[in-house]
């Protein structure tokens, strides 16, 4: 080809890339686009709502078959969400939850919201993002917009989705747009929601930013624009890595200034007085979550391939998930110093959730708590009044149901183990009728009484 041939075959690519890309953003700007969002959990459905109340019309996407069940028939199966926002996402007339992934073609922009577990050797599970990016390939057509927002290790938009995407001759930035932007939710936070956090885009290129920022723009308050996907993904690990170290910070002292008779708890609201260079960070009975418990291991395994070794990281998760053996251990040693012995023992915990006030149990400390307690032979219970009952999930299949927290039942038991400090919780009717209480959350604080043992 002559350098005249090559100068014009430049020209029409660009030509049609520049007029994808302005129809694109003419849709976006006049909400005539559709959106389609894949996954609708604690991060899709939000997601969702936010696009119908903006004017977009929405297809949800999710293989469980209940979920979708349950959001056309105007219910709810997440805790913060109420039922009356799906009644009023569905007389928008302009949301349609589907298990049908082949109406992905009907739609315009296509957010990913699946999760990022790790396996058992905690390493990267990508197959719910790469079987997703396989989906899409088979209707993927010029013109679509393709973000990624599940947590993930740098690299993963551009080098792992990018040539599955580009396998039936569309090139990312030319016929199609590929982008990462990170959720940023927090269940039941009451100061931030998805409109009002600001929201960090990348593109794989600038086009592909440009797309994905309007898309994005129309939802939230604001948006923050970086140089590309990679650091999209390193951004939203650092914020997670940053708590996850804190948060081991906080527990390795704990157990030291335990054996020292010092409460970590005051030291804590001493320390944070200080009006600068320090933030208050809070141990616990261990890490919950889809995030902080998983997201720095990415880095760690990704890492690798640099040949680096991830110290600081590693260290933090090895405190963090050591917690609950401490709990354990201070379990036992309260039952002994009682004159009674782990093997039988009643043990009623409490709060079967990650974090307060929430339905969500992913990676919740609580269940392994249990695990551990049942192996050294008690018979465990919990309550917690936002999960009524367990379900199956990859690690842990309980199948028990919440019992009722009342002074009959709190007698019957040996130990109350807080481990969520749920705000229903009474507790002082908690510390006065139960026998021994072990409190993980620093929950019965403002109580006095020979019955509490902070662990």
């Amino acid at each position: 080809m002559n350098i005249f041939k090559m100068k014009k075959a430049r020209e029409n690519i660009l030509s049609k890339r520049s007029a994808r890309l302005e129809k694109l953003l003419q849709g976006i700007n006049k909400r005539t686009v559709s959106v389609g969002v894949i996954g609708l959990g604690y991060v899709g459905l939000p997601l969702a709502l936010e696009f119908i109340r903006a004017g977009f019309t929405v297809r949800g996407f999710d293989l469980d078959e209940k979920k979708i069940g349950l959001l056309k028939n105007g219910k709810t199966y997440i805790k913060h969400i109420s039922a009356e926002k799906i009644v009023s996402m569905n007389k928008t007339g302009r949301f349609s939850p589907t298990t049908d992934f082949s109406k992905i073609k009907t739609t315009d922009c296509i957010i990913i919201c699946v999760p990022t577990p790790l396996n058992e050797h905690r390493e990267p599970d990508m197959s719910y993002v790469i079987n997703t990016t396989e989906t899409i390939l088979r209707y993927l057509r010029p013109g679509h917009l393709i973000s990624l927002e599940s947590t993930t290790y740098p690299g993963t938009t551009d080098e792992d989705m990018r040539p599955i995407l580009e396998k039936k001759g569309l090139k990312a930035g030319v016929d199609f747009f590929l982008a990462y932007s990170p959720e940023r939710e927090d269940p039941n936070n009451q100061d931030f929601s998805t409109s009002t956090i600001p929201k960090v885009v990348g593109g794989y290129t600038p086009d592909c930013l440009k797309a994905a920022d309007a898309l994005y723009s129309q939802i939230v308050a604001q948006t923050v624009p970086v140089s590309s996907t990679r650091v999209a993904e390193a951004g939203k690990l650092l914020e997670n890595i940053y708590r996850a170290v804190n948060i081991a910070l906080v527990n390795e002292l704990k157990m030291c200034f335990d054996r020292m008779d010092i409460d970590i708890w005051e030291v804590i609201h001493a320390a944070r007085t200080k009006p600068f260079g320090f933030h208050a960070f809070y141990p616990g009975p261990g890490l919950g979550g889809h995030c902080i418990p998983i997201d720095p291991f990415y880095l760690t395994w990704k890492a690798r391939e640099y040949d680096f070794h991830t110290k600081f990281i590693e260290l933090a998760g090895d405190i963090n998930t050591g917690m609950p053996y401490y709990v354990v251990e201070k379990v036992v040693d309260a039952l002994n110093a009682r004159g009674k012995g782990i093997k039988g023992a009643r043990v009623l915990v409490l709060g079967l959730s990650y974090k307060k006030d929430i339905d969500d149990v992913r990676e919740s400390p609580s269940l392994k708590l249990i695990t551990m307690l049942q192996g050294k032979g008690a018979m465990v219970d919990y309550n917690d009044p936002y999960v009524p009952k367990t379900h199956k999930m990859r690690d842990y299949d309980l199948r028990m149901s919440s019992v009722p927290l009342t002074e009959k039942n709190l007698k019957k038991y040996d130990c109350v183990l807080i481990s969520t400090n749920h705000s229903v919780y009474d507790y002082p009717f908690i510390v006065k009728h139960g026998k021994l209480v072990v409190d993980t959350r620093n929950a019965t604080e403002k109580i006095r009484s020979n019955k509490i043992v902070k662990a």
